[in-house]
């Protein structure tokens, strides 16, 4: 654990260097009106071995009765009883830029009592977006990971039988074309982490590269960028170049710190304020010795002795003769662990110690808790 905790911190220190090069703008953001749509539908799966959604709900006989009514056939709901249909819903996203003809992925779920849809084809089924407008139809055999099956009231499960997939399941009947370009002939590039520093520096960076004052810093998060006269029917070249600006972005000073795996991931550069730690440890056991009380061979009125069972118990308290005591001045928290590393402290007690840094107001960073 300790290796481990070494190697990340080297890790940050060197994610730091490198984070501080400049690097392309299109790595911390993306252009406005770049943005998946989702897409929803109700359908049908078929072919199912009996694992089915049961008699008791009427929506899934009803769907059945509606779906054969396309073929002119009459049957009543009350007349559906197989449970090798399911009525699931079907889920995909569709991409900022789609045409028609292209294909996605899909997700089928159950939302009956199915036990499983290992071996079932989704029955033609259209997806619609939050317009109400259907977008694409959805349709093919699905791909489960899991399985279940039971017998006598034995049940054999492996991951979820009621969740599916079909790769390439839905073709896009209506293309759609993210705007990038507002009606004031204007884009705007979204920082994936907002940042006035990061803004400026982007405008600036940007404004250098075309030679003209083009962008300018909205807020923390936006970048609004005039597209020139000329640029204006060439507009995929003109994002190009924008993406391919190099900047050097500010970083925040963050300590990272995941209780459950015991990580702590803290770039080089955070620094400390003078600060003194001071560490004890302290081990409080019970041990418990069962021996046996084996009686003479004799006996008494007919009877003989029994073996007797006794537990020995006793407290032992180990207190670690030396205790850590470290002072930090004007360090970086790389600086601290690695110390602390050198006393042999758990990464436990790391995280305990860097959170009372941080109470002390020691710290100089934001501490994220995961």
């Amino acid at each position: 654990m300790r290796r481990l905790l070494f190697c990340l911190l080297l890790l940050g220190l060197a994610c730091a260097q490198a984070y501080a090069e400049p690097i392309r703008i299109k790595d911390i953001g993306r252009m406005s009106g770049w943005r998946e749509n989702a897409l929803n539908g109700y359908g049908l799966v078929t072919g199912l071995a009996g694992t089915g959604d049961s008699s008791r709900n009427r929506a899934t006989r009803q769907s059945i009765a509606n779906m054969l009514s396309r073929f002119d056939l009459t049957i009543t709901a009350d007349d559906m009883q197989s449970r090798n249909v399911a009525a699931v819903m079907v889920t995909a996203t569709l991409p900022p830029f789609a045409r028609a003809g292209d294909t996605i992925d899909v997700t089928v779920t159950s939302i009956g009592d199915a036990r499983s849809l290992v071996g079932g084809t989704l029955i033609l089924a259209p997806l619609k977006g939050p317009d109400g407008q259907i977008y694409a139809l959805a349709q093919g055999a699905l791909a489960v990971g899991g399985y279940k099956y039971d017998m006598n009231g034995n049940v054999v499960q492996k991951n979820h039988p009621t969740v599916a997939s079909i790769p390439g399941g839905a073709s896009i009947e209506v293309g759609v074309k993210a705007r990038m370009q507002s009606d004031h002939h204007t884009v705007t590039f979204v920082l994936s982490d907002p940042d006035y520093t990061t803004a400026t520096r982007v405008a600036a960076a940007i404004n250098a590269r075309f030679g003209t004052r083009l962008a300018s810093a909205q807020d923390a998060e936006g970048i609004e960028v005039a597209v020139p006269e000329n640029r204006r029917g060439q507009l995929a070249d003109f994002i190009t170049a924008i993406e391919n600006v190099m900047v050097e972005p500010d970083r925040r000073a963050r300590v990272v710190i995941n209780e459950r795996t015991g990580t702590v991931v803290a770039g080089g550069d955070v620094r400390i304020s003078k600060v003194a730690v001071t560490q004890g440890d302290l081990r409080v056991s019970i041990v418990t010795d069962n021996t046996v009380s084996q009686p003479l061979t004799v006996s008494y009125a007919g009877q003989s002795g029994q073996a007797l069972r006794v537990a020995n118990s006793r407290v032992d308290v180990e207190e670690r003769s030396e205790t850590g005591f470290v002072g930090a001045n004007n360090n970086t928290v790389g600086d601290l662990v690695q110390t602390l590393v050198r006393l042999k402290t758990n990464t436990r007690d790391i995280i305990s110690i860097l959170r009372a840094v941080k109470a002390a107001g020691a710290m100089h960073a934001e501490l994220i808790v995961q």
